[in-house]
């Protein structure tokens, strides 16, 4: 489905972007892993039949200066990119207390990161796709970006769901068509994934809990989100543009 593109996924080293990268490889695309920890060994750690079609690419999606600079390369050495993917998830150390425990600083630092760093990927790949006169971004959301939380699913764990994760999540879905308008006639593309709860090793009874809510398989695998990917990343979805496109076996239902 992707043969003879190229496809840069930021964050493609972390636990959705590494299903994505290895689906992408093998439908054909070239792809560049770009995150701010990645290694070189991310070129072989999905297979020797992939070596030669996967790069890794030092980039921090929170400086102006490092993207500005990853894009500047590619207009130098000629190769096209095709399509830009955000799944990072920048966050801090002081990320993920519940509601009542939030600083105001910390706040403000994270949604700042967040929003700010989504921002700036696509702001630097609409300015290179710009001078392409074509592309394709695909941001990444979640099922809290569309819905308000089910706080019963954390009853028994320690677990909790982040208000700065439900205030980020919610606006880059409609950032992603707010772009999308704005670069109406540049033939330039812009959709979003809404995944539904992946599974990281959550304790079991959040499992349990998050299950009740699904139709089948409950808590998905970064497997499960490729599919969307590829469709939205091919030409099969060429006059799809500014949409949001929620995978999460029916837990919104």
């Amino acid at each position: 489905m992707l043969s003879n593109k190229h496809i840069v996924i930021f964050g493609g080293d972390g636990v959705i972007g590494r299903g994505l990268t290895q689906a992408a490889l093998q439908n054909g695309a070239e792809v560049t892993v770009a995150s701010r920890s990645v290694g070189e060994e991310i070129e072989n750690t999905f297979g020797s039949e992939y070596t030669a079609k996967v790069l890794a690419s030092v980039v921090d999606v929170a400086d102006p200066n490092s993207l500005m600079g990853f894009f500047a390369n590619y207009e130098q050495s000629g190769t096209t990119i095709d399509v830009v993917v955000n799944c990072t998830f920048p966050r801090t150390e002081r990320y993920g207390v519940p509601f009542e425990d939030v600083e105001y600083e910390a706040f403000c630092e994270n949604v700042n990161l967040h929003l700010g760093s989504a921002f700036l990927v696509c702001q630097k790949a609409a300015a290179y796709f710009s001078k392409c006169d074509s592309g394709n971004i695909i941001n990444f959301s979640s099922i809290y970006g569309v819905m308000a939380p089910r706080f019963e699913i954390y009853e028994g764990t320690e677990m909790t769901k982040e208000v700065e994760y439900i205030m980020t999540k919610s606006a880059i879905v409609h950032f992603t068509k707010y772009l999308a308008k704005y670069l109406k006639g540049k033939n330039i593309r812009v959709n979003c994934i809404s995944p539904g709860g992946i599974y990281n090793n959550e304790p079991e009874q959040f499992v349990e809990n998050y299950h009740k809510h699904c139709l089948n398989k409950g808590m998905l695998e970064n497997s499960d989100i490729a599919g969307t990917l590829l469709f939205l990343a091919s030409d099969l979805s060429k006059h799809v543009n500014g949409q949001n496109i929620v995978v999460d076996d029916g837990f919104s239902l």
